[in-house]
């Protein structure tokens, strides 16, 4: 891997400097928007700048060590450790210079629709929504239902969640969860059936980022259907008796938002205006970066059996991811929110191939 070009590194080195010179000019908090921005790049650049360091050090006695290795052999033994610390350095520094997902640090949109298999992939989606709302907890991250609808059964034919992460660190919720995007099938007996036999249904999951501030996307008035209904808790809990539920339909492009959890229609609505707004600029982006994408994983297009990028085997408690190859043991786990062995594995396989690319 070759080292950072200098103009790379100057340049964050005066990115950093800038960042460091406004968080110290108490104007910059009267804008709470403001702060929060360059406190979160400020953040971003942390670990490029604690790289650099470390690497401008162990440079450093690398060549002391080699101008005294001459006198002193105790010197000359420590070359080799030293340049290997710096050559691991280096690489990590081209590695975090590389380029990013300009997402990586966004909090996202959720949702999980049951497609193919009736009850049970309902009730499969809704062991999904768990399985995420598990991870988010050991992650610390925040997640509200926006909007659910369920079946007889108390499956999910469809769930609207937001999750937030809780830092400004460069990697935010989009980095970790960006790649469950698909067609999730499951095999197992579904409660339904009295036989015993295995069926096969599945579930879509569709993610997109929800930037803090989400880019200027005109959004016309009379593209947009808005229908009121009362909210509708499990069990009679959490009933609401007013209209306050509200559902977005954006004509042109089908898209449907939901919100259902805020105190009042007002605040469903405008919360639901943002995550139309979000899903709307992902779209763009989407299209506008199609030929450049071909190697991230495909969202969802129909929700069928065949169509899937991962399988969940309940009989053999196995998980396959079918993008990578990825094979574990250890179902019963993932669904309790142990994803992070999988995650890597996905991350891990992207970032060998943007390596390749480049």
């Amino acid at each position: 891997m070759s080292s950072p070009e200098p103009s790379a590194i100057d340049d964050i080195l005066a990115e950093h400097a800038g960042l460091q010179s406004q968080l110290s000019d108490p104007s910059l908090h009267d804008d709470p928007a403001a702060a929060r921005r360059v406190g979160k790049r400020f953040s971003e650049l942390a670990p490029i700048m604690a790289t650099y360091t470390k690497l401008q050090a162990a440079q450093d006695d690398l060549q002391a060590a080699r101008e005294l290795a001459a006198d002193d052999p105790a010197f000359a033994a420590e070359i080799p450790e030293l340049e290997k610390t710096a050559a691991d350095l280096d690489a990590t520094l081209t590695d975090l210079l590389s380029p990013r997902d300009p997402h990586d640090g966004d909090d996202v949109v959720l949702e999980i629709k049951s497609g193919a298999g009736g009850e049970e992939s309902a009730l499969f989606a809704s062991d999904l929504a768990r399985m995420y709302l598990k991870y988010c907890e050991r992650h610390g991250w925040k997640a509200q239902t926006l909007g659910l609808t369920e079946s007889d059964l108390g499956g999910y034919k469809d769930v609207t969640i937001s999750i937030k992460s809780r830092g400004d660190g460069p990697d935010g919720v989009w980095a970790r969860l960006k790649f469950e995007g698909g067609v999730h099938r499951v095999q197992r007996v579904p409660v339904t059936e009295s036989q015993g036999r295995i069926h096969t249904s599945a579930a879509g999951v569709l993610i997109y980022p929800e930037p803090d501030e989400v880019e200027q996307v005109q959004i016309d008035d009379s593209d947009l259907r808005i229908d009121v209904y009362r909210s509708s808790g499990k069990g009679g809990q959490g009933v609401n008796t007013t209209d306050s539920a509200v559902r977005i339909t954006h004509l042109p492009t089908g898209i449907v938002v939901t919100c259902q959890n805020e105190r009042s229609q007002l605040q469903n609505k405008a919360r639901a205006m943002q995550v139309l707004a979000a899903r709307l600029q992902a779209a763009a982006e989407e299209a506008a970066n199609s030929e450049a994408s071909e190697g991230r994983a495909a969202q969802v297009r129909t929700v069928d059996r065949s169509e899937r990028i991962r399988t969940y085997n309940f009989p053999e408690n196995r998980i396959t991811d079918h993008r990578i190859g990825y094979k574990a043991s250890n179902l019963d786990a993932v669904l309790a929110g142990d994803m992070d062995a999988l995650l890597d594995a996905l991350r891990a396989a992207d970032r060998q191939a943007r390596l390749e690319a480049e």
